[in-house]
């Protein structure tokens, strides 16, 4: 019986609790969204999966962890290594801030700029958006933050994960897994979010209204784009030169025409590899006795409404610039100012067809969300080198 009870205590029932079994919930309905509703698979499945394996009990002394972490220990005088948990290696990626520009490469190598070079003036869209970055900084500035902490929330509005786990990284460690679940999550749910915030700001008459399909944008405009770009970009803001150099280097490999075989492993196999990395690590960061906090609830709540800003001030810019252009913008587009890379641009598409079945905006939608990317790159490199 002795026997029996104390195998008993080694198990995780034995040292379940509430918050555990709380975010194992949670990373089911992660995986359950995912599935059932489509809703970003590649990122909620290994986040949902990461959730559940981070928050099962281990007794006490078994490094299992991604907080239990190397380190060196004195002994009787002696300096002895104790290794960590597998999980904690892992997880370094995300800690130091080496997924996200490895995940930016991939990108790069997968996106086509052509229909912002085709249309410069729908970039605007993709600056206006990150508005919801920096009213959300100032929100939680009120709310009792601190400048580092509500620089690394505020970049959720930005909605791209890779670039709010870099900031976080660099400002906010500590709540580096509530930003990162934050970001993620919004950016799952951007088909839900969106479309109400679309429809309020705008009428029917100007979700009916047609753009010009996008010129044809010559080979060499493709090649020089990327490194012009990344030199203007990284001189205004040098905080972003490590995302934004992999992005564009990415986007170098698919535009030369001679490297074709390293951009059709950077945006395949290579992307695929980080992003399980990334998503598993940040899932299984979400133990309870470190996610479970009022701040992890403000966060999620500043996320939200930095998401519906940013949403709103792009609509509301394409709305102020057809007051001075003779060639309307449907003010839809400007919802893909954020930087969910390409789910605002399918949101555009589908609200618009819902007004006029045969109105096609996902090209046009295309150039403010691909400039949406590199702003929340830019918002993140300035908020990176005025509070540090």
């Amino acid at each position: 019986m002795d026997i029996l009870l104390d195998f008993l205590d080694t198990t995780g029932f034995a040292a379940m609790s509430a918050g555990n079994a709380i975010m194992i919930l949670v990373g089911i309905v992660f995986i359950g969204l995912a599935i059932v509703k489509d809703y970003e698979p590649l990122l909620l499945v290994p986040i949902g999966m990461g959730a559940i394996v981070g928050n099962i009990p281990v007794i006490e002394g078994m490094a299992m962890g991604v907080y239990d972490q190397h380190r060196w220990i004195m002994d009787n005088g002696v300096i002895e290594y104790q290794p960590g948990s597998v999980l904690s290696y892992l997880y370094l990626g995300v800690s130091l801030g080496i997924y996200p520009p490895l995940i930016f490469l991939g990108i790069g190598a997968m996106t086509d700029f052509s229909t912002m070079l085709s249309n410069p003036k729908l970039t605007l869209l993709g600056a206006a958006a990150q508005i919801g970055v920096f009213a959300t900084f100032l929100g939680a500035v009120w709310l009792g933050f601190s400048l580092s902490e509500a620089g690394a929330i505020g970049i959720i509005g930005g909605a791209d994960g890779p670039t709010a786990i870099f900031l976080a990284a660099k400002l906010a460690p500590h709540l580096l897994g509530a930003i990162a679940i934050a970001a993620y999550s919004y950016m799952a749910l951007v088909p839900v979010i969106q479309p109400p915030v679309m429809k309020l700001l705008t009428t029917r008459e100007e979700r009916l209204i047609r753009m010009k399909p996008p010129r044809k944008v010559s080979k060499r405009e493709r090649m020089i784009f990327p490194i012009a770009a990344f030199l203007i970009c990284a001189l205004i803001a040098p905080g972003a030169i490590t995302l934004l150099g992999m992005l564009f280097f990415g986007n170098l490999l698919k535009e030369s025409l001679v490297t074709e075989r390293l951009a059709n492993t950077a945006r395949t196999a290579f992307i695929d590899i980080v992003t399980i990395l990334l998503g598993f690590s940040v899932g299984a960061s979400t133990q309870a006795d470190t996610f479970l906090k009022p701040q992890s609830l403000l966060i999620f709540g500043l996320g939200a409404l930095s998401f519906v800003i940013a949403t709103a001030s792009g609509v509301l810019f394409a709305k102020l610039m057809n007051l001075f252009l003779t060639e309307k913008i449907n003010p839809l587009v400007g919802a893909a100012g954020v930087s969910a890379v390409p789910d605002s641009a399918r949101v555009v598409q589908m609200v618009g067809q819902q007004a006029d079945p045969h109105n096609f905006l996902l090209m046009h939608a295309m150039a403010p969300n691909v400039a949406g990317v590199i702003g929340s790159a830019i918002a993140a490199g300035v908020l990176w080198s005025v509070l540090t």
